[in-house]
This record gives structure tokens, sequence and C-alpha cells, in this order.
């Protein structure tokens, strides 16, 4: 049932990516099949991060956090541990499947091709379409639901059961519809047209997720090729909506302009009430988030400090600030990196060290931008 032809020349092995039987499978499939190629669902990122997982230390997390990238790592994260809360976990390293079919390929002198869109790309692109709700239904189940152990699904079934694949597929597009398609349905098309590009250089092995293998498997025998303008467009991450820049710079703006009015009036006392609802309510929704998040007390300090003055600077953010510091406090050691990047129970998001750094940084910015907000919605309701 892993295993589709689609001619003598092209085969799809599609495999889960943290069994050590689909590692198996993967080497036997390339001594056997005996490729030309052998296709890999796994972009130059991916493939980096599961070759040299130590290059993600403390400077690496440093530079998420600076660059403001933390929520799109908390994000990518988050789905790994659902897949290992769905029951899929057999003690190996996410990966280890396609790491198999690499050195196979290696061994027997063939060629290797990474066939995967950029997973940055892919997670951008997944979070800028889905909608607000849809970002919430995903935190607030891969974050507050309790695992259930009775729906633990066994590895050999799943791989035997293309029904039972499809269930779990079509269950992520009814939690996020936008997600689902750029997850699923998007590389799908993405890994079949690459993969049909192939087939003009030899005989090729696809070793891909058992979730993608019906979908690949459909385009290519519909013989579908991928455009240059629609390769292009799968790769494009479009901007924010020009309406979020207006948001972003206009609060700011919008506050400065009170409290520049208030003090052209004269009325000291007002100033003073403005400043002080602004002050409060964005220490304390920043700090708060951060203490949700379990920060130490430095970086919940550090994100009540910096929250009133970064939300009037629409390029900064408090979470930042709160990150770094809970990074310099509570610095992860190599062991705290290798264990949340086995993300083996969502708890880790908050027991383990590199886990809360991120935490801290999401937590903090989302109290942030909603003290902004209700600050800036009290004011505004006080003058008027």
């Amino acid at each position: 049932m892993t295993v589709i032809d689609i001619d003598e020349n092209l085969r799809l092995l599609g495999t889960a990516h943290i069994s050590k039987t689909s590692a198996d499978a993967a080497r036997r499939e390339v001594e056997e099949y005996d490729p030309d190629i052998v296709a890999v669902e796994l972009c130059k990122s991916r493939l980096d991060a599961l070759v040299q997982p130590d290059r993600f230390d403390n400077e690496t997390l440093g530079k998420v956090l600076r660059e403001g990238k933390a929520p799109l790592v908390l994000f990518q994260s988050m789905l790994a541990v659902e897949q290992r809360r769905m029951g899929l976990a057999e003690g190996e390293k996410p990966g280890t499947d396609l790491l198999a079919a690499i050195q196979a390929a290696k061994e027997s002198e063939k060629s290797v091709a990474l066939v995967d869109r950029d997973i940055q790309k892919t997670l951008r692109r997944a979070w800028r379409k889905m909608s607000f709700r849809e970002k919430w239904r995903v935190l607030s189940a891969l974050l507050f639901e309790e695992e259930v152990e009775d729906d633990v699904i066994e590895i050999d079934e799943l791989l035997e059961n293309t029904d039972l694949i499809t269930q779990l597929m079509d269950e992520l597009k009814g939690v996020a519809p936008a997600a689902g398609e750029v997850l699923i349905d998007e590389r799908d098309e993405f890994l079949a047209g690459n993969i049909q590009n192939l087939r003009k250089e030899g005989k090729v092995l696809a070793v891909i997720g058992a979730g993608h293998l019906e979908g690949v498997a459909k385009n290519l025998q519909e013989g579908k090729e991928l455009s240059k303008e629609r390769f292009q467009e799968l790769n494009h991450v479009s901007p924010p909506h020009p309406a979020w820049k207006i948001v972003k710079w206009g609060i700011p703006v919008l506050m400065i302009g009170m409290f520049a009015w208030i003090a052209s009036h004269g009325n000291v006392s007002e100033l003073k009430e403005a400043a002080m609802t602004w002050l409060v309510l964005n220490a304390a929704l920043a700090a708060l988030g951060a203490a949700i998040a379990r920060g130490h007390p430095l970086a919940i300090l550090t994100a009540a400090i910096a929250s009133p003055i970064t939300s009037l600077n629409p390029m900064l953010a408090a979470g930042w600030f709160a990150g770094l510091v809970q990074l310099k406090v509570a610095a992860p050691s190599t062991k705290d990196l290798q264990n949340f990047l086995k993300l083996d129970q969502v708890s880790l998001f908050w027991k383990n060290k590199v886990g809360r750094v991120l935490l801290v940084t999401a937590f903090a910015n989302l109290g942030s931008t909603a003290g902004a907000w209700i600050a800036g919605s009290a004011i505004i309701g006080g003058l008027l």
C-alpha cells in the first residue's frame, strides 16, 4: 500500500518520517529498485537541520529572536509535536527515513534530488493564508488540548491503511483549511512537479511522506507539469496586507498625536492620566504574557519595561527583549537543545529552556499588542 509505480521508471515510496520500518524500507527500495536518481521530500534547510542538528545552538536561537522569527519557529515546532501526539512516535528522530534513503543512494553511487519546497516559504505561506480564527484553533489545539492515550495510532497501521492517512489529512484541513491547502495540496503539486522534471534524467525512486503519496501519485498519473509561472507562484510569499501596515504604524502615530494634543492644551492632569493608562496596561499585559510562559523574573520585568516603549515603535517588539533576557539568564545547555529537537511532548515548551525562550518571546509580544490596543482604546474613550 505504501509503494506506487507510476510506470517502470518511476516509483513512489510512502514513509513515516519517524519510523525505523520506513527507514529500512527506503534502504531496501534503493537496493532492489536500482534507480538512477533518489528523490527525497526535503529542502536544503531541512536536510542541513537533519544532518547537522548541533548547528541549532544558543547563538542561532538568539539570531531567531533578533530577526523576529520566533513565532515561525514556534509554529514549526508545534506541528512537529502534533505529529508525535497523534501516536506516531517510535523513538526515532524525525526524518530518519529520508536520511536512510540518502545514505543508501550515496553508498550505491546514485544521484540524490531534494524535491520539496523550502520549509520557511511553506510555513510563511501557511501562516499568511490562515485567518485569525484558524490560527487560534491550531494554537489552542496544540497547546491546550489534553493528550488522549486511546487515540494512539500504530505506525504499521498507518502505513497499511490509506483511508486512515486520508482521514488524518482531512482532520488537518478541517481545523485549518488554509494551512491544509499549503501544507498538503500545494506541496503535493510541488513535489509531483519536481519529480516529473527528474524523469527526463533517468529512473527515479521518490521517497515521500505517506500523507503525500496519494496526492503526488494523482498529479503524476495525470501528467501534470509544473510551469515556470506556477513554480514561481508556489514559491511566492505575499507581503502582509496593506491594512496591517496601516495598523502597525497607525497606533504609534495616533497615540503620539494624542499625547501631543493633550500636552498642547496644557492639561497636565489629563496627560498624566493618559500616560499612566498607557504605561500600566502595556506593562501589565506584556508581563502577564511572559509570566504565562513561565519566564524568568528578569524576563518578565524586561517585558513590562519594554512594552510601553516598543508599542510606540513598530520596528521593535517587547517579546524580543524579554526572550533575549530569558536566553541570557536561563541559557539552554546542549542537552536542552537536543531534547527540544526531539519534540516528543507538548510540555517541552514550558519545561525545556529552549521552548520557554520561544514562548516568552511570543507571549510577551501578544501581551504587549493587547496592551497597546486596550490602552489606546481606553485613552481615546476617556477623551471622547
